[in-house]
Order: C-alpha cells, then structure tokens, then sequence
C-alpha cells in the first residue's frame, strides 16, 4: 500500500513540476539540466520508498516495480485520456513524457544498483540510510 500511494505521489509532483514550469522539460540547456538533476531527485525516491516502506534487500527491486509500474500506469491513463494535465500544448506533452519515462527508467537502474548492493552487503531494511546508499 505505501508503495502504490508513493506512486500517486511521484506522479502528482512530476506532473505538477511539468504544468508550473514546462520549461524545465523543454528542449536546450534547462530541460537538459532537468534531465541530469531528475538522476539526483529519481535516487532519493528510491531511497524514500525503501525507508517509508520498509522493505528488505529482497524486497527492493519488487517494491521499486510496484511504484514505476503504477506510476506508468497513471501516466499513461492522463496521456491517453487527460493529456492537458501536462499543459495545453500537444509538444509539452512529449517532451513531459520523455522526462517522465526517463525518470522511471533511472529510477529502475537505482533500484536495482541498491538492491544488488545491499544483496551483497548482506544489510537488513531496517538499517537504511543516505550514507548506505
């Protein structure tokens, strides 16, 4: 349960960063920035989900899914049947979703790395934070 509502979140937030300011996805030098930044923003979440959900180094990767999988799904959903939730321009919409789905697939990378590190490292859940990460 606290991994799909931390989906609804993400999602909520993305999409709010997107309709307030369409130029941090837009095409040149700030919506690259956006990009580079959103590797920073994707690894807290993951870390985030792993502390708020409290899952084992085996749980990381399932629990990861859950909330890209969801999000996805919601994202999907708005571009198909709601796509002025990103902003009325067609254009914005794309370059939404590109930033969108290259958040969901660092964030899958991030999930993974952490998991095979704490796989490795042989750490309970319950000892996570930013320095072991």
């Amino acid at each position: 349960m606290i991994c799909a509502a931390l989906a609804g979140v993400y999602w909520i937030l993305a999409t709010l960063c997107i309709r307030l300011d369409p130029g941090g996805v837009a095409p040149g030098l700030r919506g690259d920035l956006s990009f580079v930044t959103s590797v920073f923003a994707s690894w807290f979440c993951v870390w985030l989900v792993c502390r708020l959900a409290k899952l084992e180094p085996h749980q990381i990767l399932a629990g990861a899914m859950v909330v890209l999988g969801d999000a996805m799904l919601i994202d999907g959903a708005a571009l198909r049947w709601f796509p002025t939730v990103y902003g009325v321009d067609d254009h914005l919409a794309r370059t939404g979703a590109a930033w969108l789905l290259w958040g969901y697939g660092i964030s899958a990378w991030i999930a993974f790395m952490i998991a095979e590190r704490r796989l490795r490292s042989g750490k309970a859940g319950s000892e996570l934070s930013l320095a072991t990460i």
